[in-house]
């Protein structure tokens, strides 16, 4: 790698980064023979990386490592010659090698007896398994040289190891690595960002000066037809005067034409150049995806070895390149993915041989980018999941009723998944069964803009995907009209645009709907959800975005569509704290600002709205809601699927309903509008149920109004809490079954309408 400069290394931390690159090419290398012992070219590759490893321990004076690196090179060279042939437990033993190796490498003291004692171990056990297969005890390992070349001194001494892992020094034509960090690499983006907005504001200014000159011409064209008409009657002085007007009219408009066109050059320059400095400061960010993926194969066969199950990671789409930041976000999520795939979704060979499977399963990771998104596919060739167990699931944990759960529809059940605490199986382990992993995957795949679905079929295997922005830094987004000020819809949030014919507006019980893929979805103008006033919309169709997850989807009308934007997100100044329906910010080509929407927030915003009847500036004559005043209920619960099951249950029985999300946000709506009821859940984050109902019963103008608790755990601590805290009444939600909750509404506040 000639020309680079080790300066800031010391020679510890070179071994480190040799060992980075190394340890992933032997890990390759190993899990490759593991299913093909005797291919040539992984057998030379994972021989001469630890043969490379040895040599680099060696000139440090690392010995600990060398004596790993050269048991391992012996097994290899052994298999190489064809004096064994590797087996699982032979595989097992190296890979124990490869953790022993970065043990050591990270190690304060290399020497201390616990290292000592798992290398003995290491050996031992790598030379019984060579044994095993008939050959003698691996040869002892290579003393250091008693004379070490040693190693140019380098200064200044050690640093920190470099952010980034540095090539072997052996790799020809390795690119340059620089440390940066993470935020010096923000700031310069958002530097690169700004260059490019600037540069593009010189188009528009180009144009202004073309009309400019236009306007000019025209006046020098007004200024002939004047000296013509005063030709005859005007005497020679003022003749004269006129000509030497008209020439210098005609003078700045050359010298206009001229400038006009340097303006144009460096217009196209200026632009290609902020554009090249924006490409490239973006492109520094970007990492290929086999990079952050790379050591689950490990992950996964060594998962699989200790369920006694076959399996083998498959990745697609390695070199696909992704934000560093979501790359490394997406570390967990994957890793709960492919445990649940391999725990979950796998069988056991014997199984799979029943069925007409290889003994081997495949877990499958994709990436590849569609439509400006990033799609990742995990998917597995197990059984399957079984929807009707996943219904039984739901009514055992008292999820909602029985006649309810019967008439759920797939993508209803599925969702299920994704509910905190919600899994499958029945023990808990130290690998699953808790019920965290798909939530926290759907909470990573919401943090940045981006979608999480899961499809089965049952014998065949179940495929999980996520849909995420390309880069935290750009988004593609829809600029719409709202009151005259532009938004902007991140494309990843939005399910469909439509022009809605207003004959496509149905009212139900008061409330605008609309027909979506053979679904009702409630209708509601942006401005009553950002708060921008009343909605003056235009004759003819109706513009409208429709946002929201695979349960809840709602139509959102604005004022125009301004066409599809590539904007750089600009974060708020954290100073502001969460704005409401609001995520980020970036400027226009022309400088100005625009807002981008918190697609999330809005559906949240949204599921309140349409509960209190959004849209009524559409309400059309003779189909206006009942006269009678229904009775409005709060329902606080943080887990989506249940505040729709309440929402819509009471809903059902002519109520009308409010959600909020958690305590923090149930206690802004009791302040801010009136109720007749709230439900509430105890486990939220923010604010929990009971801090809730004491804030409720301690404030003057609340106290009087009723509140219920509605939990999952039926806890007589919980309850004796609650009620102490001034709670009206307390309910485990397996009461849902026998309109318990129903009669416990009515007996607080009375029928639905008055």
């Amino acid at each position: 790698m000639s020309g680079e400069d080790f300066s800031q290394f010391s020679m510890l931390d070179l071994f480190k980064a040799e060992l980075e690159t190394q340890s992933e090419a032997l890990t390759t290398g190993l899990l490759a023979l593991e299913r093909n012992p005797v291919a040539a070219d992984h057998l030379e590759a994972c021989m001469r990386a630890a043969h490379s490893l040895k040599g680099a321990a060696r000139i440090i004076d690392l010995t600990p490592a060398v004596e790993v690196a050269h048991a391992m090179e012996e097994c290899l060279v052994a298999a190489q010659r064809g004096k064994i042939t590797l087996r699982h437990d032979h595989i097992d033993t190296l890979l124990r090698g490869v953790d022993l190796l970065v043990a050591i490498a990270l190690s304060e003291s290399p020497d201390a007896p616990r290292i000592k004692a798992d290398i003995a171990q290491f050996q031992r056990t790598l030379e019984a398994a060579v044994a095993a297969t008939g050959e003698s005890a691996m040869p002892p390992a290579e003393a250091p040289a008693s004379n070490p070349v040693k190693p140019v001194t380098i200064e200044p001494p050690a640093s920190p190891a470099p952010t980034e892992p540095v090539g072997s020094a052996g790799s020809a034509g390795a690119e340059r690595m620089v440390r940066v960090t993470a935020e010096s690499l923000n700031r310069l983006l958002g530097l690169a960002g700004e260059s490019l907005m600037e540069a593009r504001r010189l188009r528009p200014f180009n144009d202004s000066l073309l009309r400019l000159k236009r306007l000019q011409a025209d006046a020098a064209r007004a200024f002939e037809d004047l000296r013509a008409a005063l030709a005859s009657t005007a005497e020679e002085r003022t003749q004269l005067a006129f000509e030497e007007a008209h020439q210098r009219l005609l003078a700045s408009h050359a010298f206009l034409a001229a400038r006009l066109d340097e303006m144009d050059s460096i217009d196209r320059r200026a632009t290609d150049l902020a554009n090249r400095l924006y490409d490239e400061t973006l492109e520094s960010r970007m990492r290929p995806f086999e990079d952050g993926v790379r050591h689950f194969s490990r992950t996964v066969r060594d998962l699989g070895r200790s369920l006694g199950k076959q399996v083998r990671l498959e990745i697609i789409g390695g070199s696909t390149s992704i934000d560093r930041d979501i790359l490394e976000q997406l570390e967990a999520p994957l890793g709960h993915l492919l445990r649940n795939a391999v725990d979950h979704g796998v069988e056991m060979p014997e199984e799979r041989l029943a069925a007409g499977k290889p003994a081997e399963a495949v877990v499958r990771v994709e990436a590849w980018h569609k439509a400006g998104l990033l799609q990742i596919i995990v998917a597995d060739d197990g059984r399957g999941i079984d929807l009707e167990a996943i219904r039984a699931a739901v009514q055992a944990r008292k999820l909602t009723t029985a006649e309810t759960a019967a008439h759920l529809s797939e993508v209803e059940l599925l969702e299920f998944l994704f509910l905190p605490g919600f899994s499958m199986k029945a023990d808990v382990s130290h690998i699953s069964g808790r019920g965290v992993g798909l939530d926290a995957v759907q909470a990573m795949a919401k943090q940045v803009r981006g979608l999480a679905s899961v499809a089965s079929q049952l014998g065949s295997g179940t495929q999980f995907q996520l849909q995420l922005p390309l880069t935290l830094s750009v988004m593609r987004t829809l600029l719409v009209e709202v009151d005259g000020e532009p938004y902007a819809f991140p494309l990843a949030g939005i399910v469909r645009t439509l022009a809605l014919s207003r004959d496509a507006i149905e009212l139900l019980e008061g409330r605008p709907h609309f027909r979506f893929d053979n679904r009702q979805l409630g209708l509601l103008t942006t401005h009553e959800v950002l708060g921008r006033g009343e909605s003056h919309p235009q004759d003819g169709d109706l513009p409208v975005v429709v946002v929201g997850d695979r349960v809840n989807l709602y139509g959102m009308i604005v004022d125009r569509f301004l066409g599809e934007r590539e904007l750089v997100v600009r974060p708020l100044d954290p100073r502001l704290a969460k704005v409401k329906d609001i995520s980020a910010a970036a400027l226009m080509e022309d400088g100005s600002p625009v807002l981008i929407l918190d697609v999330a927030d809005l559906v949240r915003s949204a599921e309140k709205l349409a509960a209190a009847g959004g849209l009524r500036t559409l309400e059309r004559g003779g189909a206006s809601a009942d006269a009678r005043r229904r009775k409005r209920i709060l329902v606080v619960d943080d887990s989506l699927t249940v505040r729709e099951l309440e929402r819509k249950l009471l809903d059902y029985s002519g109520y009308e309903v409010d959600v909020a999300v958690d305590g923090m946000d149930g206690w802004n709506a009791v302040r801010s509008d009136n109720y007749d009821l709230v439900v509430t859940d105890i486990d939220m984050p923010r604010m929990d149920g009971i801090e809730l109902v004491t804030l409720i019963k301690k404030d003057v103008r609340l106290r009087s109004l009723p509140v219920m608790i509605v939990s999952y755990k039926d806890r007589e601590a919980d309850r004796v809490r609650g009620l102490d805290a001034g709670a009206d009444y307390y309910l485990t939600k397996g009461s849902f079954h026998d309109e318990t909750l129903l009669n416990a509404v009515r007996d607080l506040i009375g029928e639905a309408t008055e």
